[in-house]
């Protein structure tokens, strides 16, 4: 390849692909550029910088831009913005500084990410009311907790930002309210899960409004108030978090086509309908592994596995990006909570499954052993086929058993097959049969009638 691999924004995927690319072929150039200024960081990780569990914010890097630029012989070029891509010239359009200049590719990567979907709410331009999708916004609202002490947060969405917001809120000695329009936190988790997190967050005193549209903010220059159809609520702070939009105007300028999730269209390889050009991270598609159809899940593991095997690919090894299952894990304060696979009865039966499904509540140690507690499980099957379909789990202990069942899921055992894995048991960590397993053996039960 005569001319080099440029890659469009420098975390998860953008820079996994560089690393991989420049490991497989030392001699091929690579060029990142991205906009800001921060690379290859941890935005899971961004409330528990807020918490102070994570005390710098730059521990959340996993590699620094010098030890990328002088380690790893990776050009890479930060406060760079890509702005357009022409693809009959094979060159992208960059402006840094006030000025513009052309680069030629043999192969591009876009990897622009997503950004916080911010609802036409009235209020969001006062002080106080924040998202949180990028390392300076965590660090203004460590700052804001810091300095300005707030008494009462409200954070609108349950999801996992909001989950994870409320726990960090609340240890910094804020009082948090919640806000979620729909009937339940977590959506994706399922009821059953739903319920016990909702439980547990009013025990450590979050307040929940659910079913609740929050119609927008006031205040005299700084957030006051949280305005609702019927009242107002008092808050001095507010985090916006109600889910993500991928980054893809680059893309759309560039005729680069758009999947039915409105993300970037992609090939098992990662390649648009250009074949150099290729997409990653939360800005393109991946194939969900249950139905079959494109996806878009903005995971951290998604973007780096993908970005790594487009970095093979572009090498001459091609490698598949591989599918999803959409496998997440959330704290909530002494909960974890996961979930796998597909678990809404309304999806399953859209993607031609006849679900069935079992929640167990099972200890996570034998009896007799100390520090055992209950786990609830919901499995999912496919009735005709016994396919496992997906699993949500909750508890005090042990919801990382979720990897378990997302192993199934991706290679499609039936409940039978999961009930007969050879799972390891002592008194420590597990009972005889481990709760997946107990789980398994219930839905079989009941699949068979």
């Amino acid at each position: 390849m005569d001319d080099p691999f440029v890659i469009v924004g420098g975390d998860a995927a953008g820079m996994s692909a560089a690393s991989k690319a420049k490991r497989a072929d030392p001699e091929l150039d690579v060029i990142v550029f991205e906009r800001g200024e921060w690379v290859s960081y941890a935005a899971c990780g961004m409330p528990y910088y807020v918490k102070g569990t994570v005390e710098d914010l730059e521990d959340l890097v996993a590699v620094t831009p010098e030890e990328f630029r002088e380690d790893r012989d990776v050009d890479l070029r930060t406060g760079h913005e890509v702005i357009a891509i022409d693809r009959e010239e094979k060159t992208v359009t960059v402006e840094a500084d006030g000025e513009q200049f052309e680069q030629p590719y043999g192969s591009v990567l876009i990897g622009t990410g997503a950004r916080a979907v911010e609802p036409p709410f009235d209020g969001l331009e006062l002080e106080g009311v924040y998202t949180l999708r990028s390392m300076d916004e965590a660090d203004a609202i460590e700052s804001f907790v810091t300095d300005r002490e707030p008494e009462r947060a409200a954070i609108v969405g349950g999801g996992y930002v909001g989950i994870e917001m409320a726990e960090a809120l609340t240890e910094r000695g804020v009082d948090v309210s919640i806000f979620e329009m729909l009937p339940r936190t977590l959506q994706p988790f399922g009821e059953q899960t739903a319920e016990i997190v909702e439980d547990h967050l009013r025990d450590q005193g979050v307040d929940l409004h659910l079913e609740t549209a929050v119609q927008g903010f006031a205040g005299d220059g700084r957030v006051e108030t949280v305005e609702l159809e019927a009242e107002t609520v008092a808050a001095d702070l507010v985090v916006v978090g109600v889910g993500v939009t991928p980054n893809v105007d680059l893309a759309e300028k560039a005729g680069i086509e758009l999947g039915p999730t409105g993300a970037i269209a992609t090939d098992e390889y990662g390649r648009t309908n250009d074949e150099d050009v290729y997409a990653a991270g939360d800005c393109a598609e991946a194939t969900n592994v249950v139905t079959g159809e494109p996806d878009h899940v903005p995971l951290a593991l998604t973007a780096n596995r993908a970005g790594r095997a487009i970095g093979s690919t572009v090498t001459g090894d091609p490698t598949p990006t591989g599918g999803t299952a959409g496998t997440a894990i959330v704290k909530a304060f002494e909960l974890g909570a996961a979930r796998t696979g597909v678990i809404d009865e309304d999806r399953a039966l859209e993607a031609g499954f006849d679900p069935v499904s079992v929640t167990v509540q099972v200890p996570t140690r034998p009896h007799y052993y100390p520090g055992a507690t209950d786990l609830t499980v919901t499995l999912v099957a496919d009735r005709d086929s016994k396919r496992v379909l997906g699993a949500s789990l909750v508890g005090r202990d042990g919801a990382k058993r979720i990897d378990t069942v997302a192993t199934a899921v991706d290679t499609g055992l039936t409940v039978g097959e999961l009930e007969s894995l050879d799972l390891a048991y002592a008194p420590p960590f597990s009972p005889v049969w481990d709760p997946v397993l107990t789980a398994a053996k219930v839905l079989s039960g009941t699949i068979e009638g």
